[in-house]
């Protein structure tokens, strides 16, 4: 990644900038539905910019749909098929992405009918969550947030990427999870999602991010 130019922010600034920015937002594939990724480990908690981001797009009068990627996880028969702590697992096979394409992203797609899953899969009952579908309006978003996003081909129309240095991961990452961190060094090498990301927010200051968008 070339030299990248931060600006210093506050959350709530940050928040209202970035829906200003998707006011305009139109979907590459003439879809009614901006469809938007908030990427970053957990510890990032780019949930908490996304519902951020909803909240100033709500004031605005525009709808969207905060989506929890963690809902769409596999049941844990499979996830842990080779342990708790595989790393290739973790990588590769945690997130059901076919029911991510099916519930999701193909209602929104142009002609679908906005008719959406917020979530299929609670992981920490290991039950299927049972809520109902949401109808996003034409115009609506999706703010789909989560780790290791931007390695998937899912039509984003816009990308966000919440960085912690690899200190910062480590630190925040409770001990138990640090199995997890190599899966986040091969994410860097292979994704480099600091680089491709639309808007990259570096959020090593919990307190005071900086952005490049």
């Amino acid at each position: 990644m070339g030299p990248v130019r931060l600006e210093a922010i506050t959350w709530e600034r940050l928040g209202d900038t970035l829906a200003d920015r998707l006011l305009d937002l139109k979907p590459g594939d003439g879809s009614p539905w901006p469809r938007i990724a908030f990427d970053g480990a957990p510890p990032a908690r780019p949930g908490d910019l996304a519902q951020r981001v909803s909240d100033a797009l709500r004031v605005r009068g525009r709808p969207s749909l905060v989506v929890a990627a963690e809902g769409f996880l596999r049941p844990a028969s499979v996830r842990l098929e080779h342990g708790h702590r595989d790393l290739d697992s973790y990588y590769d096979g945690w997130l059901d992405t076919g029911a991510l394409w099916r519930e999701v992203f193909g209602p929104l797609e142009p002609g679908g009918d906005g008719r959406v899953l917020p979530d299929l899969w609670d992981p920490v009952t290991d039950r299927a969550t049972r809520s109902p579908y949401v109808h996003l309006p034409p115009g609506g978003l999706l703010l789909l947030h989560g780790p290791l996003l931007l390695r998937h081909w899912f039509p984003f129309d816009l990308t966000v990427h919440v960085l912690l240095s690899p200190g910062a991961l480590r630190r925040r990452t409770p001990e138990p999870e640090h199995w997890t961190l190599p899966a986040f060094e091969r994410y860097e090498a292979e994704t480099d999602p600091g680089a491709v990301a639309d808007v990259l927010i570096r959020a090593d200051d919990p307190r005071h991010p900086a952005w490049n968008g």
